[in-house]
């Protein structure tokens, strides 16, 4: 058996849903309900991983299980914890889905050192372990749902600045692998899409997925650090813009992990547009 957590997010249901078409018994864990975001015949736990254990039945009699630091800003509050439960339970495999900032913003403390802790504790398990680190997700740009729907508008800052965004459902697709095939572990794969976006050329993708031409609002720096603060702490705000205004190249690089892993290319944003294009209509 193999225990997803987040298992309703926008990598964790690709992946119950990937492994359930292949044939895996499966537990999609989650805070909330899942209100049919698992498919049929998926066990669904309702677990927070702050508490471990409450996550005790779940690992009992599993295999490997999938685990995310949370996000920027909101990591596992005792990885070890969940660790240690995982292993009584007999527990083996175990894929963390971290972060690219771990890496490239190694002194940030919303993206690299408390990415990087979790991380370790991994590698301390003593299970087999893979780290999965994306950069930038392409459902990021949900977060213009409203504006095309209403307006079809799309404000970002810095229009003109791309960067490699993945498909989430990629990120799913590695996962799965790595969870249910040999040979991943001890592996560290950096995942990227296939070539640098900007919003602009987002918004112009999305345009073109829906028929319609959408109008691109270049934002300033300050307003888009006005409205990101509405949602996000502020030093997740700050690094979020040095990103996406300021990559470094490690950030910028199109990293061949996805294709090593699955064998094909990763998609593209536009894929992914057409793929999602109801969010937008």
């Amino acid at each position: 058996m193999i225990v997803v957590t987040g298992a309703t997010g926008n990598v964790g249901r690709p992946l119950v849903q990937a492994l359930a078409a292949a044939g895996e018994q499966v537990t999609a864990v989650s805070r909330g309900v899942s209100g049919g975001a698992v498919p049929e015949g998926v066990r669904h736990w309702q677990a927070d991983l702050a508490a471990p254990e409450s996550l005790r039945p779940v690992f009992d009699g599993a295999d490997a299980v999938f685990l995310h630091d949370g996000g920027a800003g909101a990591h596992l509050l005792s990885p070890q914890g969940i660790l240690d439960v995982a292993k009584a339970g007999g527990v083996r495999r175990v894929v963390l889905l971290s972060s690219q900032g771990v890496a490239t913003r190694p002194r940030s403390s919303s993206h690299g050192a408390g990415g990087r802790s979790i991380e370790d504790a991994i590698r301390q398990s003593g299970m087999d372990w893979t780290i999965l680190r994306p950069g930038g997700f392409a459902s990021n740009t949900f977060a213009w749902a409203e504006t095309i729907r209403t307006q079809r508008t799309a404000a970002a800052p810095f229009g003109d600045t791309g960067l490699p965004l993945i498909d989430p459902a990629d990120i799913g697709e590695v996962a799965a692998a790595a969870l249910r095939e040999d040979g991943h572990a001890g592996q560290v794969y950096e995942l990227t899409g296939p070539a640098l976006s900007t919003p602009r050329q987002r918004a112009e993708a999305i345009g073109a997925a829906l028929g319609e031409p959408i109008r691109f609002v270049e934002q300033t720096r300050d307003e888009a650090r006005a409205q990101m603060l509405r949602f996000m702490p502020e030093p997740v705000v700050e690094t979020t813009l040095a990103i996406i205004g300021e990559p470094t190249p490690a950030e910028q690089r199109i990293s061949p992990d996805v294709e090593r892993v699955l064998g094909r290319t990763p998609c593209t944003f536009a894929e992914w547009a057409v793929r999602n294009i109801a969010a937008f209509r």
